[in-house]
């Protein structure tokens, strides 16, 4: 679907698109009721901002999704689909530290690790997994919600493009 199509469909039918991206009804909406955009560049925009700050049980419940990095996401669904490809990049001989460093990540901050893998190798992911391990929560929060945005802006801009 392109953009233009995306400005003219139901508000159901935009909801539909939207919610693979980022499933956080409070952002979902506010990109839907955002419309028209004018540009792809004026949507990311938008979605990068959208309902800030997520709050906390809105990252729990969009985390619960995300499969870990370095694990193949199942199922058929539009974002299962999303995170295989985001993480095509990842290669199979970094799993072992991949894993080891999810185990960590969550042991320290009981949820799932995130970052946008899109355009990252397994060494720069596993360079970042190791500095965020020194945040406190509250800083890792924020770094969540950013990178969830990210995600999500990148997933709208592949959907309508």
């Amino acid at each position: 679907m392109l953009l233009e199509d995306f400005n003219t469909v139901t508000r159901e039918d935009a909801i539909s698109i939207v919610r693979p991206a980022l499933d956080v009804g409070r952002w979902v909406d506010a990109v839907v009721d955002g419309r028209p955009y004018r540009s792809l560049a004026e949507l990311t925009a938008a979605a990068l901002v959208a309902a800030a700050p997520l709050t906390a049980a809105e990252i729990d419940g969009a985390l619960a999704h995300h499969p870990r990095i370095g694990e193949r996401a199942h199922g058929d669904s539009a974002e299962a689909a999303m995170a295989r490809s985001e993480q095509s990049g990842v290669a199979a001989s970094a799993a072992q530290a991949l894993a080891d460093g999810n185990r960590a990540y969550e042991a320290r901050f009981d949820r799932v690790f995130l970052i946008r893998a899109a355009g990252r190798s397994a060494d720069d992911i596993l360079t970042a997994l190791r500095e965020r391990l020194g945040n406190t929560p509250d800083q890792e929060l924020a770094v969540i919600d950013a990178q969830l945005r990210e995600i999500a802006a990148l997933r709208l801009e592949g959907a309508l493009s």
